[in-house]
């Protein structure tokens, strides 16, 4: 891979990583205090040795992976842990080769804590961390590009006319079929553009076609090509999203302005520093099996990876018993023994009937989604 042809899109190197670091380190008190908002302690101490450990790994990074994993991986993702989660647990990342690249193509609940997840599930697990492919919706300015593109971000161009968005699009599936078959390096991509506000977790087919669309035309089976890019779906589950009532009020609005909602400045950065510091309660990450057999179109792909997505995902207390709220039933009486129902549905009391029943739905649809897989 020549990164030349990549260096506007891809996580920095050489000379373009030391100048993004020394950007960090002049802004040192502006990153301190935003790093103390994600993973600060009530305790001064521990904030302060937090603090330390995130300086002692830039000053030690001397390419991306460096700072991905030693400050990133190494304390943030840990602290935020800590901080937010009952429990944090995963499962399948043992069973990847250390020596192959894969395409992670996963649900999307959160803006950060999906992909840095996924790489503390690999780190755990001894396995090489993943790239991530992010809009370039969410740069709002040089310090978060510079935080994404430290940490393994790729750029997704999303503001181009229609022929430079084609251009733009085989520009990116070339980046990523030489990482994965060349470099062997993989890399994150979330199933569709954008958050599941509604819970329902759907692979998006243009994400397929879109990965394949630099192998048009050059005669590579269509077949063959996505069992060489080792796609690995993966399912993430949060007992409780810290965006929920957010996610609602948007789409409620969109749905009242035919399909309109428009975003202000810094409200993605707004819901990324909420996903990282506010409670999530237990979380699992599921690591799937290789895309392997026959396949004909994009669509037969994304169902594959929807069939394990749907498989895995770890349904919690809050979404069993939604379920069961919403349908009337009591399906999942017995396991939601001891689960206070009551306390969960008074999270939501304050909202509007609709945004209410909005929300229930997408903590009530990943059950859905299972019981169809299953039936």
């Amino acid at each position: 891979m020549d990164i030349e042809n990549y260096r506007d899109i891809a996580p920095y190197w050489g000379k373009d990583f030391e100048d993004a670091k020394q950007r960090l380190i002049d802004n040192k008190e502006y990153l301190a205090s935003f790093l103390a908002l994600l993973g600060g302690h009530d305790d001064p101490d521990k904030t302060r040795n937090y603090l330390d450990g995130v300086f002692a790994g830039i000053a030690k990074s001397k390419t991306y992976p460096d700072f991905h994993m030693m400050v990133t991986a190494g304390v943030l993702i840990p602290t935020v842990i800590g901080r937010t989660m009952t429990s944090f647990t995963s499962s399948g990342a043992e069973s990847l080769d250390p020596d192959k690249g894969y395409l992670f193509i996963s649900n999307h609940r959160d803006i950060i804590m999906d992909c840095a997840l996924l790489d503390y599930a690999l780190l755990i697990a001894h396995k090489p961390l993943c790239e991530m492919a992010f809009g370039d919706n969410l740069i709002v300015n040089q310090f978060v590009e510079d935080l994404f593109r430290m940490n393994g971000g790729v750029i997704v161009k999303r503001e181009l006319p229609m022929k430079e968005k084609y251009l733009e699009s085989k520009r990116l599936s070339r980046y990523f079929v030489e990482l994965i078959t060349e470099e062997h390096r993989s890399i994150w991509v979330a199933q569709k553009s954008g958050r599941s506000k509604d819970g329902i977790d759907e692979t998006h087919p243009s994400i397929i076609k879109m990965l394949y669309l630099s192998q048009r035309g050059t005669g590579v089976d269509f077949s063959e090509f996505i069992n060489r890019m080792n796609i690995v779906p993966i399912s993430i589950s949060y007992e409780y999203d810290p965006n929920d009532i957010n996610k609602g009020r948007e789409e409620v609005i969109r749905q009242h302005h035919a399909g309109e909602y428009e975003k202000k400045k810094y409200e993605d950065l707004i819901s990324m520093c909420k996903g990282m510091k506010c409670q999530k309660g237990k979380v699992h990450l599921s690591v799937g099996t290789p895309l392997s057999g026959t396949f004909r179109t994009p669509e037969e792909v994304a169902e594959a990876i929807d069939h394990q997505i749907h498989l895995n995902y770890r349904l919690w207390d809050t979404n069993m018993f939604a379920y069961d709220y919403l349908e009337g039933t009591d399906r999942y009486k017995r396991e939601l023994e001891g689960f206070d129902g009551k306390a969960f549905l008074s999270r939501f009391a304050h909202l509007s009937s609709e945004v209410r029943s909005f929300v229930l739905n997408s903590y009530a649809n990943p059950v859905r989604m299972a019981l169809k897989e299953k039936s």
